[in-house]
């Protein structure tokens, strides 16, 4: 008879950091094809219903954001454009017009990866869009979920892009 570890690590299904990690497979898919690595999910009762990846250079689209993206698909799956029962994970705080999409969607709970100083949307940046008082919804947020691997993430595309800019310059001269 074997002797199961009690150091082994389970793993709840219905976590931030689970549903966090769907997300940044997401993000994974951006990355490699050389767009911005945000990734997003929509879940609905334990279930991801809606899955996005920025794709505004490959669509030519200001607005192929992975968290409109998602929401898109989640609408999509239910027949509806009311997302009340839903959460949104994305590895990235919204910016300010994924930011109006989850309002007007009517999202739970929006849980984010890293904050972002410069166009946050959720609180985590220059402004909260999602509990302004004269809004008739307002979301829940949580941040700082997997906020490390999303962070590095961003950073380390950002690096190689500057890499390859000072490169490309160079080759100009």
């Amino acid at each position: 008879m074997s002797d199961i570890s009690q150091d082994q690590t389970s793993i709840d299904f219905n976590s931030d950091e689970y549903f966090m990690a769907e997300a940044i497979k997401e993000a994974k898919k951006a990355l490699r094809i050389e767009e911005v690595p945000v990734g997003a999910i929509v879940v609905q009762n334990g279930i991801i219903i809606g899955r996005g990846y920025n794709q505004v250079e490959i669509l030519k689209d200001a607005t192929a954001h992975a968290e409109m993206l998602a929401l898109t698909a989640a609408q999509e799956y239910i027949g509806d454009w009311r997302l009340s029962e839903c959460d949104l994970y994305v590895t990235k705080e919204p910016c300010p017009m994924c930011a109006g999409g989850i309002i007007h969607c009517r999202i739970r709970s929006l849980i984010y990866g890293c904050s972002s100083p410069k166009d946050g949307a959720a609180g985590g940046g220059f402004i909260n869009l999602l509990n302004q008082p004269t809004l008739n919804h307002k979301t829940e947020i949580r941040s700082e979920v997997l906020a490390g691997q999303t962070s590095q993430l961003l950073r380390d595309f950002f690096q190689s892009a500057r890499t390859k800019y000072k490169k490309n310059a160079g080759n100009d001269l």
